[in-house]
């Protein structure tokens, strides 16, 4: 594949809306998500839970609300239905949201949402603990802002708050079939506008440029537009997230896209390098070490391996190759992966120390990047799931330096 050679309009001509046939994750299968949380917080001690506004609130119950110094979430107890907790004023707009029903327990703003929540445990049949008895289990959403715990905290005499991730993380890490067909979708639709936008680069033209034209492009193959973009040139690409200030392109620069889009709330999340011009040895024989270090992550990704083995697999194959070791730059300064879905970072991490093991179901990132710094940065950025069979690619890695995309005939 060239890169470069069409203008803006003809790249996003080649472009058409891909979301047809893609299916919204459904209330039955929320409704399986709670009894399998709830099964599991039985079968571990636990007497409820309480999700906060977010993802999580999304992953069980369907009802999407954004975060904020209010306080608004759902009860999941270990039996029986859900209850949420809203302002008094929220609380027409919040049922018009919801995908699993429940009652809604609402507070005015002069009142503590805090009390609201023990009383409404005690109401559940969650009851305190008396003097020297043993207090019920309540695990508190791990996304929710420390004020949130805070408020609750004094007011919990007699219940043994936790972090709730045993339960959200159970649940989350291993994907369904429908929410990996989702995230297939939407990886394949980024793919897509990463192929046009390599097509309409040219000398000259800014970072600040290629951002809009992909953001046009995610909203062209159907999306809402991009969730985020990252454009990197020339020495710029060995910083892992991004420089403050605005590039323009030249001849022989090293090119680093990093963006995504979601698809009724799944993300997708890929990375491409390559070099815009003629491509040094040096450019090329990094590329390759970065090929080299993914290809050995995905390869070391088996059933039962834990976590961290993959992380360590990508580092030995970029030390054999001079860099490094650890995170000493020029190498790799981050973890190799990172799990994905609702949110696009999610457990568990492809990281030193992350012991979980590998199961079915489980999705990450695949971006040992190379930082160089004051040269450029290579990173090669693919999500892979787990089968039975072992890992499978979400969208087929970058081909070679000289045609990333695999389009060359």
């Amino acid at each position: 594949m060239t890169i470069g050679g069409k203008t803006i309009e003809e790249a996003l001509a080649s472009l058409s809306n891909m979301t047809a046939g893609a299916v919204p994750i459904g209330k039955d299968e929320h409704l399986q998500r709670l009894a399998r949380a709830q099964a599991y917080m039985r079968d571990q001690g636990i007497a409820a839970i309480y999700v906060n506004a977010g993802s999580n609130m999304t992953y069980f119950t369907g009802t999407k609300w954004h975060a904020s110094e209010r306080m608004v979430g759902a009860i999941l107890p270990a039996s029986g239905a859900v209850e949420y907790i809203a302002p008094a004023f929220e609380e027409s707009t919040l049922k018009d949201f919801m995908v699993v029903e429940g009652s809604v327990n609402t507070w005015h703003e002069h009142e503590s949402p805090y009390q609201l929540f023990v009383d409404t445990l005690k109401r559940m049949g969650i009851a305190p603990a008396a003097a020297g008895g043993v207090a019920p289990r309540i695990g508190i959403c791990e996304s929710a802002a420390f004020f949130i715990y805070d408020g609750i905290r004094p007011l919990a005499e007699g219940y043994a708050l936790e972090n709730a991730r045993q339960v959200t993380a159970h649940c989350r890490t291993r994907k369904s079939a429908n929410e990996i067909a989702l995230m297939q979708r939407a990886k394949d639709m980024t793919l897509a506008v990463h192929v046009a936008t390599a097509s309409m680069l040219r000398e000259g033209i800014t970072t600040v440029e290629v951002e809009e034209f992909i953001n046009r492009a995610h909203r062209k193959v159907g999306a809402s537009g991009s969730y985020f973009v990252i454009v990197l040139f020339g020495e710029a690409t060995a910083y892992p997230h991004g420089v403050s200030y605005v590039q323009t392109l030249q001849a022989g620069d090293t090119v680093l896209i990093d963006t995504g889009c979601k698809l009724h709330n799944y993300i997708s999340d890929i990375t491409r390098t390559y070099v815009y011009g003629e491509i040094s040895e040096r450019q090329r024989s990094v590329w390759n070490s970065e090929k080299a270090a993914q290809l050995a992550a995905f390869a070391a990704a088996q059933l039962g391996v834990p976590c961290e083995q993959v992380d360590m697999a990508a580092r030995r194959s970029l030390e054999a190759d001079g860099f490094g070791p650890g995170y000493k730059l020029p190498g790799l300064p981050h973890r190799t992966g990172h799990g994905i879905g609702l949110d696009i970072h999610e457990w568990p991490y492809l990281v030193g120390g992350d012991k979980t093991p590998l199961d079915v179901g489980m999705c990450f990132s695949n971006e040992p990047m190379i930082c160089i710094p004051g040269e450029f940065g290579v990173r090669h950025e693919d999500h892979f799931y787990m089968t039975e069979n072992g890992p499978k690619w979400f969208t087929e890695p970058a081909h070679s330096i000289d045609d990333p995309f695999g389009l060359r005939a």
